[in-house]
């Protein structure tokens, strides 16, 4: 497949090694362990470094960073497991188990798939906020990582209040949310397959794709490649595997994600996030590829039992560092297909998505504290009523709808209209209607008591 690309390849530098005494070297080897033991742990401890990064390192001089790094090198291929991803040139991908990861694996494990963490700090009539926070703010995050251009206020208005979409991006952002309440409704409980593949990147692309490029993996006409912003040029960073591979290595990863490809045994998150990486390593449709690797990571979980899944937004914090995220690729790619790049990348941000929502959940249980502080234990509030009112004082021009609410929520419009319609008795929000809505605001009373408060 020959292609012309619109911008220049982007390449990692690579470091010569023209001037490598490999006398040094080996004397090294045989007399100095604790010394290459603290050359590899450099390199893979706390971060997984490529040479761009560790060539920075300040370490002891017996060799060179080069002669350094090729020892990194070595130790990495010789204790490298192999996945069964294999590179446009037939070679399979591997990884390198560090040591934080079985640590890190373990704390996954007890705090989120096995559910005592959300199971012991959210009340149970909570729970269903929160899992749709997390599908919201996934599906507002991933969007915007391939190019959806809108605030995240106005993305989650335009769920929340039900409105059409009103551009390309709202629509991007729309039926990602469609997606991921698809999964935990129904995907979760089925086989991949070449169908389903269709299906989700049918809802992933609906109105923000022509249909004759929908339901159709990707040809090498198409002459798709991955392009993106490394520092402040536009590279090409990836060309895909032509459509012969394309089509072969799609039914070894539908077999890997039924976990019939093999009998080997590997964790739920690491097998999660090497599906990730297939997937946008294949790049199978024209469009939508990224949007459905991070679909298809939370499908895996689900299916697995970590259902917590559905309450922590990955994309929220890759977002936070997209370029990292695309270098983990590239590293991955062209440091001898090498994805503990990607593995390691993606191990962090779950945990730091773990601890963003920690952090969220213990915030949420001392704002409605302090709610109940402020409008005093006489008034008795339901944890969603005092949620809102902390959003009403927080917030400035904040406001909500009973579909807002009731879809926050997950409850019923019955309930949702009781909610705002005892906070208004309370006179604590006013009505006001706004063409063919009813908005409430804070009043005057409310406000008041934060000012008296304060």
């Amino acid at each position: 497949m020959k292609l012309t690309l619109a911008n220049p390849f982007y390449y990692i530098s690579k470091p010569s090694f023209k001037e490598v005494n490999y006398s040094n070297l080996s004397e090294i080897l045989k007399s100095n362990r604790n010394y290459i033991k603290q050359i590899v742990l450099a390199a893979n401890d706390p971060k997984y470094l490529y040479w761009d990064k560790f060539k920075h390192k300040s370490l002891p001089k017996s060799l060179s960073m080069e002669e350094q790094w090729l020892l990194v090198h070595m130790y990495r291929d010789a204790s490298a497991i192999e996945t069964p991803i294999k590179s446009v040139e037939g070679e399979n991908f591997k990884w390198t188990r560090l040591v934080s990861f079985d640590e890190r694996l373990h704390e996954i494990d007890m705090l989120v798939g096995g559910g005592l963490f959300p199971k012991s700090k959210i009340p149970v009539g909570d729970r269903e906020t929160y899992v749709s926070r997390g599908v919201i703010e996934e599906s507002i995050a991933s969007s915007q990582l391939e190019g959806a251009h809108t605030t995240r206020a106005a993305a989650k208005k335009m769920i929340l209040e039900k409105k059409k979409p009103k551009n390309k991006s709202e629509q991007m952002i729309q039926n990602n949310y469609q997606v991921m309440l698809a999964l935990e409704d129904d995907f979760k409980g089925r086989e991949l397959s070449r169908e389903m593949l269709f299906e989700l990147h049918s809802m992933l692309t609906e109105n923000t794709l022509e249909t004759h490029q929908q339901k159709r993996f990707r040809q090498d006409d198409d002459e798709i490649v991955v392009e993106g912003m490394i520092g402040s040029e536009t590279y090409t960073t990836h060309v895909p595997p032509d459509e012969i591979i394309l089509d072969k290595e799609l039914d070894r990863l539908i077999a890997y994600a039924n976990d019939s490809l093999d009998d080997k045994f590997t964790h739920p998150i690491i097998k999660a996030i090497f599906i990730h990486f297939w997937v946008g390593y294949l790049h199978p449709f024209v469009d939508g590829n990224g949007r459905l690797a991070r679909a298809l990571f939370y499908w895996y979980l689900l299916k697995k039992g970590y259902w917590t899944f559905s309450y922590i937004p990955i994309s929220t914090v890759i977002k936070k560092s997209s370029t990292q995220y695309a270098m983990a690729y590239i590293y991955a790619e062209q440091d001898g297909d090498d994805i503990t790049y990607f593995l390691d990348y993606q191990m962090r941000k779950v945990m730091q998505a773990m601890k963003e929502f920690s952090d969220f959940v213990e915030r949420q249980a001392k704002q409605n504290q302090k709610v109940g502080q402020i409008l005093n234990s006489k008034i008795a509030l339901n944890d969603r009523q005092k949620q809102l009112v902390f959003y009403f004082i927080s917030e400035d021009k904040a406001s909500t709808t009973t579909t807002s609410h009731l879809i926050l929520n997950e409850i019923s419009r019955v309930t949702a209209t009781k909610d705002l319609k005892e906070l208004e008795k309370l006179k604590l929000i006013e009505a006001q209607k706004e063409g063919k809505y009813v908005r409430y605001y804070a009043t005057d009373k409310l406000k008041s008591m934060v000012e008296l408060d304060k």
